[in-house]
């Protein structure tokens, strides 16, 4: 009974928060919809008891996330991706679309024969889950991850030897901006 009430509360709520994605008037809030749509998904891989899968799908998609907001603030010409703005575009093409996959996907499922397999399922299928996924080399990848991540965050922070409100000082309380190269608003 539990695992039910557990299933249907990630269902539903991969389903609001997806919704939510479309919804707000954002894209950094739409990327932690995103994140968080993603994280209920992964508790639906949880109670499938493959713990590893759905730890490796949390950390990937947090990644993501991450990734995308961090180029957000940089490159964006709103704050963060923070001003008002649509995040659909062709409205009633999109929703034709998705409404014809959704019933071409459900039709699938319920007309297709599901193969069946005698073999005994493994001990602990966790393990051979990751030993198909990457062999011997997991422990390597493992590393190459945190390597990667460790590359992206010095990256993000040598890009820049000043903070977002460096201009205005420590407490932003300069009256004119300390802007290395004059120009802009207040030249």
């Amino acid at each position: 009974m539990w695992t039910q009430i557990a299933f249907w509360a990630c269902a539903v709520g991969a389903v609001a928060t997806g919704v939510a994605v479309f919804r707000v008037d954002s894209m950094a809030r739409a990327t932690f919809a995103l994140l968080a749509s993603f994280i209920f998904a992964s508790g639906t891989v949880f109670l499938l008891n493959l713990a590893y899968l759905g730890v490796l799908v949390i950390l990937m998609m947090i990644m993501e996330m991450v990734v995308m907001v961090v180029f957000m603030i940089m490159y964006m010409m709103n704050p963060a991706g923070l001003m008002p703005m649509t995040m659909v575009h062709n409205q009633k093409g999109s929703l034709a679309i998705a409404g014809g996959v959704f019933v071409a996907l459900a039709v699938g499922i319920s007309l297709v024969r599901w193969p069946t397999s005698d073999a005994a399922r493994p001990a602990d299928p966790t393990r051979a889950l990751g030993e198909a996924l990457m062999g011997s080399k997991m422990l390597v990848m493992m590393v190459i991850g945190l390597c990667l991540f460790a590359t992206m965050v010095a990256t993000v922070v040598l890009a820049t030897n000043r903070g977002r409100y460096d201009r205005y000082g420590d407490r932003l309380d300069a009256k004119r901006p300390d802007d290395p190269v004059r120009g802009g608003l207040n030249r």
